[in-house]
């Protein structure tokens, strides 16, 4: 017995042109049942889990605050939606196959926003397109939109900025998962020109409304940071590399 949101994904899968044999495989169920549904057939509903009744926007159905302020801010750095037939939509966010721990957080993550909804992953080049469909993503997403995030304006919604306020450290874990990293710099201010190595954070993005959200959340954590180019944010005091390391951690 498979839930809706099983069945939406095969749908959305077919309408792409995913033949049903593969969309068996990667969805995990039998290549019979994939078949009959993308013909027409009726899939077996499940008791109290109705498509109705998924959305915390729409519905009231409670809303894991920490782990969507993680997913927003992978979505903000890789992730986008592309909306297909039937009002279904999926979300996807792009993880280097170097982090499988990143990954499997944001797999984790999606299943806790949309619980009715099934997580699957698309091999590509490099990385792998972790992605998951329903009719509500738009909704927790209101950003989504054509074209690329930064020929666009990327505006939280005041819900939305309740929780990146509320959740500064897992929306930051969540930005610089995506398109930040933690790396040891090095320089030579001393005048017998010895070597000093330090840690520091790097975010960049090429939308100021994005690098706009990720400033606003440092300062709600209390950590110190400039803007030494345009399109990126650097954290390198000790202290606030500290605070930072705290919700990122130095390895992740």
């Amino acid at each position: 017995m498979y839930d809706r949101s099983t069945v939406d994904a095969v749908l959305a899968l077919h309408a792409d042109g995913v033949s049903t044999a593969e969309i068996a495989r990667r969805l995990g169920i039998g290549h019979a049942t994939a078949w009959r549904w993308c013909r027409g057939g009726q899939a077996e509903p499940v008791p109290g889990r109705s498509r109705r009744d998924r959305c915390p926007l729409c519905h009231g159905v409670g809303l894991d605050q920490a782990q969507y302020a993680y997913l927003l801010g992978q979505y903000l750095g890789d992730g986008h939606i592309v909306e297909g037939r039937r009002g279904v939509a999926s979300l996807s966010v792009a993880c280097a196959d170097d982090w499988p721990g990143i990954r499997a957080e944001v797999e984790r993550a999606m299943r806790a926003v949309m619980p009715t909804s099934s997580v699957s992953s698309v091999r590509r080049v490099g990385c792998r397109e972790v992605k998951s469909y329903s009719t509500h993503w738009t909704c927790l997403f209101p950003q989504h939109g054509p074209g690329r995030k930064h020929d666009r304006p990327i505006v939280l919604a005041p819900w939305q900025d309740r929780v990146a306020r509320e959740h500064a450290g897992r929306l930051l874990r969540g930005l610089i998962h995506s398109d930040g990293c933690r790396i040891t710099n090095w320089a030579r201010p001393r005048p017998d020109g010895k070597r000093y190595d330090y840690p520091r954070y790097w975010f960049s993005n090429h939308s100021t409304d994005i690098l706009d959200i990720c400033s606003r959340a440092l300062d709600e954590i209390g950590v110190e940071h400039r803007r030494p180019r345009w399109n990126a944010i650097s954290v390198a005091r000790k202290a606030s590399v500290a605070r930072l390391d705290e919700f990122v951690g130095p390895k992740y």
